[in-house]
């Protein structure tokens, strides 16, 4: 890998963004190597969290204007080739929404643009007190991209949505978390130990009850009441088999930690 890190320590796997000197901002290159990562960890059963981040002290300045990926003038949105490269874009979204296992985004310094929505799209955030938050598009003469217009009105309503859109405004992750962007904002020599102690919480958690849960939540949005009970009766059948529910009701009656393995 060129321009990501991937570091894997028993059940989790960091994969830091690495190009500091652009503050992480998304070239071709890169965009390639997450969507090979996010696809090669899927169906990996020894994986049981997926922790996004960025080197440097930013998260992700969002797509590199400077050329070679989707948000060169050259390439994007003229032609043929602009498309490609914007559903290459849409590819690497999918990988990361469809991973089974719970993603957390760790934010410090800056998630703009593309690099927002990356951070939108993992299943948790927890942001530095120095961490901020654009939807910078309007203010590049461009539209929401890397999901933004799906995540966003879900996360923060409509209206809200609208007016981070439009107005492309810098918002500090103490703004961000009273929108529900982020899940928890913490000191900035705080924030390892953090997502350390919650990667490790979820990895001692049922992989596969917490995968049928976060699929459900993910459909919910689209969905009905009727098609939402339906998923919650088929996923819970699946669970009365699993060992795993053994394990929980051995530990409950016997007072015990279960440890859960995920069969």
């Amino acid at each position: 890998m060129e321009t990501i890190e991937v570091e894997r320590a028993g059940a989790i796997v960091t994969i830091t963004l690495n190009r500091p000197e652009k503050k992480n901002a998304l070239n071709q290159r890169m965009w390639d190597e997450l969507r090979e990562t996010f696809r090669s960890l899927a169906p990996d059963a020894a994986v049981r969290v997926v922790v996004l981040t960025g080197a440097g002290g930013a998260f992700c300045s969002g797509a590199d204007l400077s050329g070679g990926g989707p948000a060169n003038p050259e390439s994007s949105g003229r032609g043929p080739s602009g498309l490609a490269s914007m559903r290459d874009v849409g590819d690497v979204v999918m990988a990361l929404h469809n991973l089974p296992q719970p993603t957390i985004a760790k934010v410090t310094g800056v998630a703009a643009g593309a690099g927002c929505n990356l951070a939108l799209g993992c299943d948790l955030i927890v942001a530095s007190e120095s961490a901020r938050f654009s939807q910078i598009f309007a203010k590049r003469g461009l539209s929401l991209d890397a999901g933004g217009s799906w995540l966003l009105p879900r996360l923060v309503g409509l209206h809200k949505a609208k007016e981070l859109a439009f107005f492309a405004d810098v918002i500090s992750a103490q703004e961000a978390e009273k929108l529900g962007i982020v899940n928890h904002v913490v000191a900035d020599d705080e924030i390892d130990k953090f997502v350390d102690e919650w990667a490790d919480r979820l990895c001692n958690l049922p992989p596969l009850a917490l995968s049928m849960t976060k699929t459900m939540l993910n459909n919910s949005i689209g969905g009905s009441l009727h098609e939402s009970l339906e998923d919650e009766a088929r996923c819970q059948t699946v669970n009365f088999k699993t060992e795993d529910m053994t394990e929980a009701m051995m530990a409950f009656v016997n007072k015990t930690t279960p440890t859960f393995k995920g069969r």
